[in-house]
């Protein structure tokens, strides 16, 4: 059986930090909010909108209007907007050629595809969890049992790349491993506290993988 790696997107494959700030500013421009600095705003990437509008200050009657104007100027930017970090498209070759993959990702899963479908790299995910997919996003198990779910897996042999403590707390609640890489929004500090496997970038995670499998089989 095929390992399986499961791939976050943002700071892990995709930087989209241009888009999503521009995202956050068009939102609070609209409603007439003061825009929070760009630092502020990053350091909440990883969390659902919901939860990062909520952080960043809005009342909670007025965060879904906030999510939708988000959205909906997202959506237009976001390929334009959005570039593969080095190494993400060599990995997920790479990985493709002994592995099943799938996304993991707390971004809105129809806009995931457009971009991944963009990038020419959607044909080799076998699944993509996005935030609409679970009820509860990562840290919770959900989104990578849910993904798990569509595929035949063994768990000594499933992984998860992500470049937050979310990703690698989801991964343990999931009962799977994690690896953390350091290409986005998770220092290197950060995740020793909740990883024991860290990289420097996805490439060096599936070449990592790669090894491992060669041991286990």
């Amino acid at each position: 059986m095929k390992p399986v790696i499961l791939f976050d997107l943002d700071g892990t494959v995709i930087d989209s930090t241009e888009a999503i700030l521009d995202g956050f500013r068009v939102a609070f421009e609209t409603f007439g909010g003061q825009v929070p600095s760009d630092e502020v705003i990053k350091n909440e990437i990883g969390h659902t909108l919901e939860d990062m509008f909520t952080t960043l200050g809005v009342e909670a009657s007025k965060v879904d209007e906030h999510v939708h104007t988000y959205k909906m100027h997202y959506r237009v930017i976001s390929c334009e907007k959005t570039i593969l970090l080095k190494g993400a498209r060599e990995a997920i070759e790479l990985a493709s050629e002994f592995a099943t993959l799938g996304v993991v990702t707390t971004k809105t899963g129809e806009y995931s595809r457009i971009l991944l479908e963009h990038m020419d790299l959607m044909k080799y995910f076998d699944v993509l969890i996005g935030r609409e997919h679970v009820e509860h996003p990562k840290p919770h198990a959900e989104p990578i049992l849910k993904a798990l779910m569509k595929l035949e897996h063994d768990r000594n042999s499933t992984w998860m790349i992500g470049d937050t403590c979310m990703d690698m707390v989801s991964a343990k609640n999931a009962e799977i491993t994690g690896i953390a890489v350091t290409s986005g929004y998770g220092t290197s500090k950060k995740l020793q506290k909740c990883s024991s496997l860290i990289c420097e970038t996805v490439l060096e995670a599936v070449n990592f993988i790669q090894k491992c499998d060669e041991n286990y089989k």
